[in-house]
């Protein structure tokens, strides 16, 4: 985890984002444990309430689980609930600014997939609207 915070949001919800991305990206599986309150604490300079507070909100979600003596365990099935809620945050939030970008770009599924990053030749600007003009009657 990346030791740095952002004056943008708490410190708790940084941790927290950074618990489900840890999750998201395979680092932490169903059944593994959370590092404890108090490494975590530590090891970021952090107050151990603003981890405990953190993890509380994973518990509160059912993304993790607090096993008396033990500490907090992944629940089975939370990657596929966050994929889930991550992926309808992205197509109602991020998805429509990226479309009407691609939209304004006069993109096209070919600029997009090419993997140098330059438009296609046949994909300019003038040429998508050139064959828009043929394709309508």
């Amino acid at each position: 985890m990346d030791r740095e915070w952002s004056d943008n949001q708490p410190i708790y919800r940084q941790l927290r984002e950074r618990v489900i991305a840890m999750i998201l990206d395979g680092v932490l599986r169903e059944g593994d444990p959370l590092p404890s309150v108090r490494t975590v604490a530590a090891e970021y300079r952090v107050n151990p309430l603003t981890v405990l507070k953190a993890y509380q909100e994973l518990a509160d979600e059912q993304l993790v689980e607090k096993r008396r003596g033990l500490g907090m365990f992944i629940t089975p099935g939370a990657r596929d609930l966050l994929l889930k809620a991550e992926r309808m945050k992205f197509l109602t939030e991020q998805w429509p600014r990226i479309h009407a970008t691609i939209q304004r770009l006069g993109l096209r599924p070919q600029d997009l997939l090419n993997s140098d990053g330059e438009p296609s030749s046949t994909s300019s600007p003038a040429n998508h609207e050139d064959n828009n003009k043929k394709e309508k009657p």
